[in-house]
């Protein structure tokens, strides 16, 4: 199965490479049938802490609409706080709401500009992250 895109319901760039991956990473777990409503890609370094660093968590959220996948939100999660730190979000682009945020700013409309300039190098150095297999664990939920 292949998850299709409805590329005019894009609010941000969200480039063919990424939709690609995510097409990749679907069929390689077996998760995606014609019964699918929605996926949800979980991208995890597990050995990310607020004391050592490393890569961010992602979740990505597609569901499909009249027969094409469209995304629902894209999370990039972090550790805040001191003394005992928690992962929050700190980067919520929510296409179903159309709505950005960004921890410590107001929320945004996702259609902003530069939302969408921000998008472009967040998607970028993602994909690039996954190119370098910086995640070693990578869950898809199917719904």
């Amino acid at each position: 199965m292949i998850l299709t895109f409805d590329v005019d319901r894009l609010l941000l760039p969200v480039t063919v490479d990424l939709q690609d991956k995510l097409n990749e990473i679907a069929n390689e777990t077996g998760k995606l049938t014609s019964s699918t409503n929605a996926l949800t890609f979980n991208f995890r370094d597990t050995g990310y802490s607020a004391e050592s660093g490393g890569w961010h968590p992602v979740e990505i959220r597609v569901v499909c609409l009249n027969d094409r996948w469209v995304f629902d939100y894209i999370t990039d999660f972090s550790f805040q706080g001191h003394p005992y730190p928690e992962l929050v979000k700190e980067v919520d682009f929510n296409f179903g709401c159309g709505t950005a945020s960004f921890l410590y700013v107001p929320e945004m409309p996702i259609t902003d500009i530069e939302v969408s300039d921000f998008y472009q190098v967040w998607e970028m150095n993602f994909t690039a992250y996954l190119g370098m297999g910086v995640f070693d664990e990578i869950k898809v939920t199917a719904e």
